[in-house]
């Protein structure tokens, strides 16, 4: 997950280094995961056949799960063995171009390059361990438009694209049931409004795709030779409905795309069902020699709640990095027009699936202190230390996290960002705070609207990037005004893919939330200061006055003839 411009290589891993003993927030007692104990990694239960293959786990050694967890800006792979112990991880990364502004694109083979970089490594530290099941997570809505031999025809659009604005505001004109789902419309960066967008601006390469498709399933067909989509990833962004409806074919007719339903993948399966083995020449450039089964994953942040002890009424999961997206689960539908969702049978089967979202978070600091502020990434600690002196609220200053529009609550992709109060004496230390403190108002947005919306929020587990920048947190915590239960621990996403793994070996999506529960990890609580509770109260006051006080000229700059531009020279390398 990510957000924002700039270039891969001065953004990679810059939320690794946000952390400073003086920024450090207070914390109770951690609390301890279960024991563990290993599970069973025996297939039971056919899978599709495939000549010359068997699957197993292999003797000798216990067995392993390979987890991969495909983000915005690397490929990160571990292997754990069947107790749910991490033995090995690494990552490999990628570049990403920006042609023009809210625009953001990946070449799908670099990938699977960074895929089989980071697995090999990952087997090897782990002690190359036979390997019983894989799972593939990634970003949601990374579009791969691909020919009938599975090479790209174009870059990917990546899931922060948000060229097809119009197109999204299409689809919220349209009345069609199944949107119901989906708050009465696509959001932009959706696969079917990019799938639009394509039909209507690059009309001969729409035509020649013989597979538009997520990252997901991209990478699955590389792994297996199967094209078969994530039923998660169907239902949440492909306007799939597993009632009794599949995939809107009227629907896509309606939106222009009658012959979107042909480019899909046919074969539509549960989170934690068994796909296919590995294939022989995914085995070969991966250098494993089981043919591990492959088992249906989905959307990195969704899924983790598989890593927090499994989904339960009133528990979100708070995935933040360089966006922050949440995801809880409820026993019963509502339908909200502030949140997204509820999306039936996306996970656990009988339940419904909230998501909400900043679409740049992280990045939001990263950009505000490296390129803003000009401070070079060794140096940020030295910059976060002196915020972290200051008052909350203390600098008279509003910044707006909205540098790519805004997802949950208001679903508007033509907000903008804004640093709002400078004055001649404005320090840096006071503009990276208010930027820290504007990002935590965002979450509270996204919070309350799930309350307001009738999603219990009882547990708030927290984890990824925020977890290495201290004030990020503390802020959090405080602006929020309820304990925020900390993962410990690596990267919840790899782990809730090792519990897929396991899963699909053993039994299917039927025993996700007991294995989730089985793999869960510890926390502790980050409780908020009350004596903050009164700064924090109007600096969000101030937020939210700001967001509609600037909404009308934030829509004026965002139009596409102004964000385009109409030469070359406004265009980004």
């Amino acid at each position: 997950m990510a957000g924002g411009g700039g270039g891969h290589a001065r953004r990679a891993a810059a939320l690794e280094v946000h952390d400073h003993p003086r920024a450090r927030p207070r914390r109770a007692a951690h609390h301890p995961a279960p024991a563990r104990r290993a599970v069973d990694l025996q297939l039971q239960g056919p899978l599709p056949p495939r000549r010359g293959t068997a699957v197993t786990a292999g003797a000798g050694a216990a067995p392993g799960l390979l987890a991969i967890d495909l983000g915005t800006e690397s490929a990160r792979v571990a292997v754990y063995g069947p107790e749910g112990t991490l033995l090995g991880e690494s990552a490999s990364g990628y570049p990403t171009s920006y042609p023009r502004p809210g625009w953001a694109e990946q070449n799908p083979e670099d990938w699977w390059g960074a895929v089989v970089t980071a697995t090999r490594a990952a087997h090897a530290a782990a002690g190359a361990p036979p390997l019983a099941g894989v799972a593939v997570a990634t970003t949601a809505s990374t579009v791969a438009v691909l020919d009938a031999a599975g090479r790209p025809l174009r870059p990917a659009l990546l899931w922060m694209d948000s060229r097809a604005s119009v197109e999204s505001a299409d689809t919220a004109a349209c009345t069609h049931p199944v949107l119901r789902y989906a708050g009465g419309g696509d959001a932009v960066e959706w696969l079917v409004p990019k799938a639009m967008w394509l039909a209507r601006h690059e009309p001969d390469t729409y035509r020649a795709a013989a597979r538009i498709t997520e990252a997901v399933d991209y990478l699955v067909w590389r792994l297996t030779g199967e094209w078969a989509g994530s039923q998660m990833n169907a239902v949440c962004k492909w306007n799939h409905d597993p009632l009794g409806g599949g995939l809107p074919e009227d629907l896509y007719a309606a939106f222009g795309v009658p012959d979107l339903r042909e480019k899909l993948p046919g074969r539509i399966v549960p989170v934690g069902d068994p796909i296919a083995p590995l294939g022989p020449a995914a085995r070969e450039e991966l250098g494993i020699a089981q043919a591990a089964v492959v088992s249906s994953g989905g959307i990195d942040a969704h899924l983790s709640l598989l890593a927090v002890g499994g989904p339960r009424a009133g528990r979100v999961s708070v995935v933040s990095g360089t966006s922050t997206a949440f995801v809880t689960e409820i026993d019963e539908p509502v339908f909200p027009p502030t949140v997204w969702g509820p999306y039936p049978d996306a996970l656990s089967r009988g339940r419904w699936l909230i998501e909400g979202g900043q679409v740049t978070s992280g990045s939001v600091l990263t950009w505000v202190g490296e390129q803003l502020l000009g401070r070079p990434r060794e140096r940020l600690p030295e910059l976060i230390a002196r915020a972290a002196a200051l008052p909350p609220g203390d600098h008279g200053l509003v910044v707006l996290d909205y540098f790519m529009g805004n997802r949950t609550p208001l679903r508007d992709p033509r907000l903008r960002g804004a640093v709002l109060g400078l004055t001649a004496g404005t320090l840096p230390e006071e503009v990276y705070r208010a930027a820290v403190e504007g990002v935590a108002y965002g979450t509270r947005q996204v919070l309350e609207s799930f309350v307001a919306g009738g999603v219990p929020v009882d547990e708030v587990f927290v984890s990824g990037g925020i977890r290495h920048n201290p004030l990020w947190l503390r802020a959090t915590a405080d602006a929020v005004g309820r304990p925020l239960r900390l993962v410990r621990g690596g990267n919840l996403t790899l782990r809730a893919c090792a519990v897929i793994a396991a899963a699909g070996v053993g039994g299917g999506a039927a025993r996700l939330n007991e294995l989730a529960a089985a793999f869960a990890p510890e926390f502790e609580l980050v409780e908020p200061d009350p004596g903050t509770q009164d700064r924090y109260e109007r600096g969000y006051a101030d937020y939210l006055l700001a967001t509609e006080a600037t909404r009308p000229v934030a829509h004026r700059l965002s139009a596409p003839d102004r964000a385009l531009g109409s030469s070359p020279a406004g265009r980004r390398p």
